[in-house]
Parts: C-alpha cells; structure tokens; sequence
C-alpha cells in the first residue's frame, strides 16, 4: 500500500489514526504491543481478540528487526473504524522475497503463519521506495 492509499484508507468518515514509531530495538516491542492493545481496547473486542492483535503486532515489530539490521526505527500506524482495527508495520529495510532468509516472511513461514491465524487479514510487500510494509486487519468478532 503507497502512502497515498494508506492516507486515503485513513480519511474516510469515521476512523481515527494513531501512529507509533518506535527504535528498531528488542526492548521496545513491548511498548508497540502495549500501545496497540490500548486501541484494540477501545473497540468491542473480546480478551481474546486484544491479545491476538498484541501478538501479530509483537511477532511484526520482531521480524522487522530481525531482517532490518541497522534500521533505526519502525512506523506502527493504527487505523481505528468503528468495527475493525487496521495495522500497517513498516521498516524501512528492503527484503527480497525469494532469498532464503526473508522466505519465510513472504511465503507463511512460522511468525507469519502465526500473524495469518491472529489476524483476519494480511498482506505483506517490500521495495526500495516504500520499505517492508505489513499491512494487517482485525475485526471485531472476525466479521466480514
């Protein structure tokens, strides 16, 4: 998604946006997942769902920094809409989805099967111009 559709996505009626950017550093992973679960607290979420959002993100904000050696911080932007929670990670590391390393990132290896099963919706892209985005969507109840 071009920054352009993100700010698209953002301006339609009803949704409200929060931006996070944190280090590309271990130690700050908890204080995305602890942001993040305050937003998904403010829709009708149950228990279950804030901590499936706290964990995609988790595993997001990790595999960012482990494939972004020397990046310096990773963008978290929270869309809120009235039943749904859309969550963009991006670093600015580029990835190529067909080496070996970045494979699994790409094509469902384990943290991103694990972001699938948590998440409703998930889509993953990287290039030069925009970096690696994760885009991901949560809806209340799992509807849609």
């Amino acid at each position: 998604m071009t920054a352009q559709q993100e700010s698209t996505w953002a301006s339609e009626g009803g949704v409200h946006v929060v931006e996070l950017r944190i280090p590309c550093r271990p130690e700050f992973v908890s204080v995305a997942r602890l942001a993040v679960a305050g937003i998904a607290n403010r829709l009708h979420f149950t228990v279950e769902e804030i901590e499936d959002v706290k964990l995609a993100v988790a595993e997001a904000c990790t595999s960012a920094i482990q494939r972004s050696p020397g990046a310096k911080e990773i963008a978290i932007v929270c869309e809120v809409a009235p039943e749904e929670l859309r969550i963009v990670v991006r670093d600015r590391g580029v990835h190529d989805l067909d080496s070996p390393e970045t494979a699994e990132l790409g094509s469902g290896g384990l943290g991103v099967f694990l972001i699938r099963s948590l998440m409703d919706q998930v889509e993953f892209h990287s290039n030069e111009r925009e970096g690696t985005v994760l885009r991901m969507v949560k809806r209340a109840g799992g509807a849609g």
